[in-house]
């Protein structure tokens, strides 16, 4: 009966999915047969796939990929958080982008994913101390993915960057859970001030394209900030702002704009 129940519990849907995803794309894309079982099929489960494509990407010649892949693995072990975060993320990616078709493709192909889990390991190693090995992870992913996350912000679960160019997430950044932000979103700050200078974002909110965000203020949860705003003062939750400044423009349109990813108006 134990066997059954650790059977039971090492059940995994998503990295089951996965794999046969990856089988599938072999069969349908000979060519990338290599790619996809050094990244996927050579693994026993999700958590050693994601070290593997973090260590690839971000290896370099003053940090192994060996090296590399330790840290991730060590990281994992440890922390079951990271593990979760990532399956959350990659169901979000999938329901939320309408380019993602499979499990696999974010894996694969997504830097806003792959960035997004590497930036996790380094919030991981931040919080244990480890800041100067966190740095060098976020000097590295600014430089491969152009994503500058400072490692210690802290961000929530659910989380989707749509096609992930110039990203910039400040050190005392908050994001909660089930956040979606398109391209050249920035949560910083508004001058030199130290200690807690950046924005707090509350659950399901939705940035468009090219939005700032600047300052120590709150966005309510369920908000929408359209494409291209300057937004410096506090945001209530259920509405959309717009403008630069950002004002009020009406409410968020839908109980969930994240997941909606409707970022159309009206006035």
């Amino acid at each position: 009966m134990a066997k059954t129940h650790a059977h039971v519990r090492n059940l995994d849907p998503v990295w089951e999915r996965i794999t046969h995803e990856g089988q599938q794309a072999v069969v349908d894309e000979p060519l990338l047969g290599g790619l996809v079982h050094a990244c996927v099929l050579h693994h026993k489960n999700l958590e050693k796939a994601l070290s593997y494509r973090f260590a690839a990407k971000l290896s370099s010649n003053e940090m192994s990929m060996v090296l590399l892949r330790e840290i991730a693995d060590e990281a994992y072990d440890c922390c079951a958080e990271l593990s979760d975060a990532a399956r959350a993320d990659i169901a979000a990616i999938l329901e939320r982008d309408p380019a993602c078709h499979r499990m696999l493709q974010p894996i694969l192909f997504f830097k806003g994913f792959q960035a997004m889990q590497a930036y996790r390991l380094a919030h991981f190693l931040w919080s244990e101390g480890r800041r100067d090995l966190a740095y060098f992870i976020q000097m590295r992913c600014s430089e491969v993915y152009g994503i500058d996350i400072h490692p210690g912000a802290r961000i929530g679960k659910g989380i989707m960057i749509d096609h992930a160019h110039s990203i910039v997430i400040g050190e005392t950044a908050v994001v909660g859970d089930n956040v979606s932000m398109l391209h050249s979103v920035t949560l910083g700050g508004t001058g030199k001030e130290d200690e807690d200078r950046h924005p707090k974002i509350g659950d399901g909110v939705l940035i468009g394209a090219g939005a700032k965000v600047l300052g120590n203020i709150r966005v309510g949860r369920c908000s929408r900030i359209a494409a291209g705003s300057v937004v410096l003062e506090e945001v209530p939750e259920n509405v959309t702002v717009a403008g630069v400044p950002a004002r009020i423009v009406g409410e968020a349109g839908c109980s969930q704009p994240s997941i909606s990813m409707d970022q159309t108006f009206k006035r």
